[in-house]
């Protein structure tokens, strides 16, 4: 009889083991789409066996659990890198953009500054023709509202990045407030002694989710829940409490979007360095690295144009005989007080040398007294300032009103508005300064050899009187010569030597040769000059100067090098973006050959345990048979 109970007990055991496989397989096959899902399968072992006189003999088997098929290296390989390859690809979208922008002909701007410039060459052959001149401020126009759609739509760029920011960051507090949850479901599941499969891979699931949105750190805890790990080591997650992530305007830049931390009520300000991966890092290092420094260096070029034009037009002399004016205007540098500063200063900002000007933002702080530390944000270069006002990269900074407290801050921008702010001074073509306002000439009576040159006004101008006055050289002898008419007087004699530079009144010209004695030149205004083109050219020419960055490049050369940048940035991140897609698609592949589901055997398993299922009826039918024959046998 007892054999017979033990033939049907293992038979019994056997049968429910089969059972259990046959459930588990048919799970998997349900769920081999599901995402985040991994193969599970039973895990058997033998009864304790029974001592028999004959030895001992099996009581069949036991299922002890149902576990998953897991792999916690090339899980967490996967995370490092999807979250590597969502933050490139963000990137790779967002510059994507920009580049498209600033590179096409159509709504780039290298075509407007080329067709500013051959208006003023054309003027500059036709200084007294008025539709020349009228052609200019068209062309001057067209370069103005350039600049201004493509600044608009760099802004349009940045506030949409904003949205996106906020997006990414709800995106991340639902995540985490799911995790949370499961931590604690999956605690009271583990309390039985057995594995929450399935929640446990709708954990991970998430926890994958998190990472494509920001880089997270996972540390497994000894009760089966995680805590999360976000920025420079902030709890995202820790036990059944979720911390959160909100957004913030900036303090320095309230049209900036900045991603926060919030923890018992309090927000905290994060470093936005600190954020990496995922969409949330793609988007910050995007506005950071390429949207910014883009904005700011098509103000520069914008900046530079305006004022070079500007300054030269100021040292001409216009259809009405009067010294030129500006023909654009040009924008200040922002400056924002951090809105936690202490003190109620004002910064003020001016831009005293355009040449020098970089495409960076600085923040300055006082430190107490009269001490300010500037740092250069492009490349943290740090000026010590002892007092205000003081001229950094051609930037004049100064105290307005109000007084600092040690430790305020000020976020100075010099070019950022520059592209959006430039405008047309003026409409009346007579205002183009296209003439020079003196005249240099030789008495028809000289007989020496003596030669001068059309001469220039010296930047800045002075008053129109100044340079209305006539000075007149007269030589005395071969080396010196007198002044008269000029402004303060020049007394006695004045030694000269071929090629020397001579300069009254606010200009400066000239002089070469051998004169004689009694020769005389004279420097006078330029009364009827409306067929001078002196001045015209020389705005013409600045086209081919290096006036921006200092002395290094031109307005197209400066243009060309943003376009360049960006293009290249948009190629290495493109090129970086597929390289990473297609690491993430081989982690995948090698993790599902792991943990993923086989149709083909699962259906071999179904198969097995059907055929276990059958042997196991069978063997309990025999003992039910042995059984009935011994009660026959009575």
């Amino acid at each position: 009889m007892s054999s017979i109970s033990s033939i049907l007990n293992s038979g019994l055991s056997g049968l429910n083991a089969a059972q259990a496989g046959m459930a588990t397989t048919q799970h998997n096959i349900a769920n081999a789409n599901t995402p985040g899902y991994s193969m599970q399968q039973i895990v058997q072992a033998a009864n304790t066996a029974q001592y028999t006189g004959s030895g001992f003999i099996g009581q069949g088997t036991d299922v002890t659990t149902v576990q998953r098929v897991y792999n916690d290296f090339l899980n967490t390989q996967l995370l490092q890198a999807q979250s590597q390859a969502s933050q490139l690809g963000t990137y790779q979208t967002q510059v994507t953009q920009i580049d498209n922008l600033l590179g096409s002909t159509a709504t780039g701007l290298s075509s407007a500054l080329q067709g500013f410039f051959n208006s003023m060459n054309t003027v500059a052959s036709s200084p007294n023709s008025v539709p020349a001149r009228q052609s200019l401020l068209s062309s001057a126009q067209s370069l103005t509202t350039q600049f201004q759609s493509l600044s608009q739509q760099l802004t349009s760029i940045s506030t949409g990045l904003n949205g996106q920011i906020r997006t990414s960051v709800s995106t991340v507090n639902s995540l985490a407030q799911q995790i949370a949850t499961l931590n604690q479901s999956i605690v009271s599941a583990q309390a039985t002694g057995q594995p929450p499969n399935d929640l446990l891979d709708q954990r991970d699931q998430l926890v994958s989710q998190l990472n494509q949105q920001i880089k997270a750190t996972v540390v497994k805890q000894s009760d089966g829940s995680y805590n999360v790990f976000v920025g420079s080591g902030q709890s995202l997650v820790v036990g059944n409490q979720a911390f959160g992530l909100t957004t913030v305007p900036s303090l320095t830049d309230p049209t900036r979007t900045e991603v926060a931390y919030t923890a018992n009520g309090t927000t905290i300000p994060l470093q936005q360095s600190s954020i990496q991966g995922g969409v949330l890092g793609g988007l910050l290092a995007f506005r950071d690295q390429s949207l910014n420094p883009a904005l700011n260096a098509l103000g520069q070029v914008a900046i530079g144009v305006a004022t070079s034009v500007n300054q030269q037009n100021q040292l001409g002399q216009d259809l009405n005989g009067a010294l030129g004016g500006n023909i654009f205007t040009v924008s200040s540098p922002v400056v924002n007080a951090a809105s936690n500063n202490a003190g109620n200063a004002v910064i003020s900002a001016s831009i005293s040398n355009s040449n020098a000007l970089t495409t960076s933002d600085y923040t300055l702080k006082f430190n107490g007294g009269t001490s300010y530390t500037l740092t250069r944000l492009s490349d943290n270069t740090v000026t010590a300032i002892s007092a205000l006002p003081q001229t950094v990269d051609g930037v004049t900074l100064n105290l307005s009103s109000g007084s600092a407290v040690a430790g305020d801050t000020f976020l100075i921008r010099p070019t950022v508005m520059g592209a959006q702010s430039i405008a047309m001074a003026t409409n009346d073509p007579a205002k183009i300064a296209a003439a020079a306002p003196i005249l240099a000439s030789a008495a028809l009576t000289n007989t020496g050899s003596g030669v001068i040159g059309n001469g220039s006004v010296v930047p800045p101008a002075p008053p129109n009187a100044n340079l209305q006055t006539s000075v007149s050289i007269t030589f005395t002898s071969p080396t010196t010569f007198t002044v008269s008419g000029a402004v303060p007087a020049v007394a006695g004699t004045v030694a000269y030597a071929s090629g020397q530079t001579i300069s009254y009144n606010g200009w400066t010209t000239q002089l070469s040769g051998t004169p004689a004695a009694g020769d005389v030149f004279n420097i006078a205004a330029n009364i009827n000059g409306t067929g001078d083109n002196r001045n015209a050219l020389l705005m013409a020419g600045l086209q081919n100067q290096n006036t921006l960055s200092g002395g290094t490049s031109s307005f197209q050369g400066a243009y060309a090098q943003l376009v360049a940048q960006i293009g290249n940035t948009t190629s290495a991140i493109t090129q970086s973006s597929t390289t990473q897609t297609t690491m993430v698609n081989q982690l995948v592949q090698t993790q599902q050959s792991v943990s993923g589901v086989n149709l083909d055997q699962e259906a071999a398993n179904l198969m097995r345990y059907q055929r276990a299922y059958q042997a196991a009826g069978k063997a309990i039918q025999v003992a039910n048979t042995l059984f009935d024959t011994l009660l026959t046998l009575r």
